[in-house]
């Protein structure tokens, strides 16, 4: 059986700080996306309520 010499791991790689202010422009917007979604959705409810029943 071949014997591997093998090499020590690397140094770990610190992560750069996290940008809070791009994480939260982010949330808003995905915030405002689904608000916007469901006003849209209970419009389109009501909507169909009055074409399917005359």
């Amino acid at each position: 059986m071949a014997k591997h010499h093998a090499e020590p791991h690397p140094a770990p790689v610190l992560e750069s700080a996290m940008d809070y202010a791009e994480h939260e422009k982010t949330y808003d917007g995905f915030v405002l996306g689904v608000k916007w979604s469901i006003y849209a959705l209970a419009a389109l409810m009501v909507i169909l309520f009055f074409v399917i029943n005359p």
